[in-house]
């Protein structure tokens, strides 16, 4: 078994992430493979559009598909944002504070993101269902399908969360 010094403490260089980091690394993985796959696939209707309004007639569904894809797109990046840590903050006045305080803050923070996301994934699904008859205009799929974005969002993002807060604790 190896071990390191950082910065004055031991680590175990060899210990296994948790089962939660394990997932959360897992689904970011995945999550970024989608997201670029939404990327693409929002590229190619595009320029699937503006062929067939150019040489054609134009296409009544592959801008409501856009669309729907830019809001996948968007959240999908918002859930690799939160596991890179790559998330809007304002840390000017954070760095100054104690390392004790700073990491109760960055828990605290944590949590106050896992009760919004909560609230996101709780009405993401009372939206699937209150609008699970309507149909979109152009592609006539169930909204439902358009809104299930926002619980799968809401419970990966809290799972990163979660991840977070485990790997902060365990830090000295």
């Amino acid at each position: 078994m190896t071990a390191e010094i950082v910065s004055g403490t031991v680590t175990d260089a060899t210990a296994a992430p948790s089962l939660l980091l394990s997932w959360s690394n897992r689904i970011n993985n995945w999550s970024e493979k989608v997201l670029f796959g939404l990327m693409l696939a929002m590229i190619f209707f595009t320029t699937l559009q503006v062929i067939a309004r150019v040489f054609f007639t134009a296409l009544s569904w592959s801008e409501e598909i856009t669309c729907f894809l830019l809001v996948y797109a968007s959240l999908v990046g918002a859930a690799v944002a939160f596991k890179r840590g790559a998330h809007i903050a304002v840390t000017f006045i954070v760095e100054f504070l104690p390392a004790v305080i700073r990491k109760s803050l960055t828990i605290l923070v944590h949590f106050l993101g896992i009760g919004f996301f909560a609230v996101i994934a709780t009405y993401g699904i009372s939206l699937m269902q209150a609008e699970r008859s309507q149909i979109s205009p152009a592609m006539m799929i169930p909204m439902a399908w358009v809104y299930l974005i926002f619980p799968i969002t809401g419970v990966v993002v809290i799972l990163h969360l979660l991840a977070s807060i485990g790997q902060i604790l365990k830090r000295r």
